[in-house]
């Protein structure tokens, strides 16, 4: 097979998949598709949840493994989308759909370099892992399928880079503070206002800033992004809820950052939603990262989360398609990425 059929196994791959809601926690048919498939492939394979895996037919536990990974799983559609997300559509070099470009490209670009790779001369292993709830960080995702999977060395992640490698990655850690008042009429003295009793807080949040920043992510950053408080205008609110959206650098682990900010709380008390979430960097001196260099990519910092912050093992980004079309309207990827993303993951490879 040439470059091109693998492409075009690639893109009708992918059709089918745009073609399969898998929102997140809802991906059981898309991981019946993409089980399909691997055996219309003949690639045997392990299956924990909707997570599939494939490793390779001379697996050898003296040799180092290299892992491919992408998510099978995507946001809900906005509402404004002016095509029908679920059917694939083309205009030109363009595939359009929900989850084209986050990381459907991605997805199918790796397992058909998994499959060029398989069969060529290896001093690694080789194992292709597709993982459910990504978007959401889910305990059915990657870290369900992670305790089936062998050592792993170093991973690649098909997030949409536009094919430069990130190699270094915010995490991110979700806060909720609380400020407690006494209610009242508000037509007289009395209560004490919970929103009064969180300003300082809320001001110390809005003003600190770390002082360790990344050369390649920059600062660690929160940021309160909701408020709640009161029922009615003349009500002495005796309740506040807020939450701090706090995105980390290499410098910062989540669970350092949760205790010195509750500490800093002069009213307030915090609870974090989970500190499982860190960010994630691997060295620019690793091999893969040099050959990357040597082909002519530029290593980058990465502001958005993805499994990488569940790895517990060197990895870096480097997918087809543009970051700033996740998520987003008429999502689309281009064939033309999709051919070149699989041609560069095996030069990559090849003789690594």
């Amino acid at each position: 097979m040439e470059l091109k059929d693998y492409t075009n196994d690639a893109v009708e791959l992918l059709k089918a998949l745009i073609a399969t809601p898998s929102v997140s926690r809802n991906e059981t048919r898309a991981a019946n598709l993409l089980s399909r498939y691997l055996d219309h492939w003949g690639l045997p394979h392990g299956r924990e949840g909707n997570n599939l895996w494939v490793g390779c037919y001379d697996w050898d536990n003296n040799r180092p493994t290299v892992m491919l990974n992408a998510h099978i799983d995507t946001v809900k559609p906005v509402a404004s989308w002016t095509r029908d997300p679920y059917r694939p559509t083309f205009e030109g070099d363009k595939l359009y759909g929900l989850g084209s470009n986050d990381c459907g490209g991605g997805l199918v670009s790796l397992l058909q370099a998994y499959r060029i790779l398989l069969h060529k001369p290896r001093s690694y292993n080789l194992l292709w892992v597709a993982s459910a709830e990504e978007e959401v960080s889910g305990q059915d995702g990657f870290s369900r399928v992670l305790p089936h999977l062998p050592n792993i060395d170093v991973a690649i992640v098909g997030e949409p880079t536009s094919m430069q490698p990130a190699i270094a990655e915010k995490g991110l850690m979700v806060i909720d503070g609380y400020a407690d008042g006494v209610s009242g009429h508000a037509a007289r003295e009395e209560g004490v206002n919970a929103i009064y009793e969180a300003l300082d807080d809320l001001v110390f949040l809005r003003d600190y800033q770390f002082r360790k920043v990344s050369p390649l992510l920059g600062p660690t950053k929160m940021t309160v992004t909701v408020i709640e408080a009161g029922t009615q205008h003349n009500v002495i609110p005796d309740h506040l809820h807020f939450v701090i959206d706090v995105r980390t650098n290499e410098y910062y682990q989540n669970e350092f950052l949760f205790e010195f900010l509750r500490k800093k709380m002069q009213k307030c008390r915090l609870e974090a939603r989970s500190f499982r979430l860190h960010s994630s960097c691997i060295p620019e001196t690793h091999p893969l990262v040099q050959r990357c260099i040597a082909m002519g990519m530029k290593p980058f910092g990465s502001p958005t989360l993805s499994d990488q912050a569940l790895m517990p093992f060197p990895s870096f980004k480097l997918g087809p398609g543009d970051s700033s079309r996740s998520h987003s309207a008429d999502e689309f990827i281009r064939i033309s990425e999709i051919e070149h993303a699989i041609s560069t993951y095996v030069q990559l490879l090849e003789n690594y």
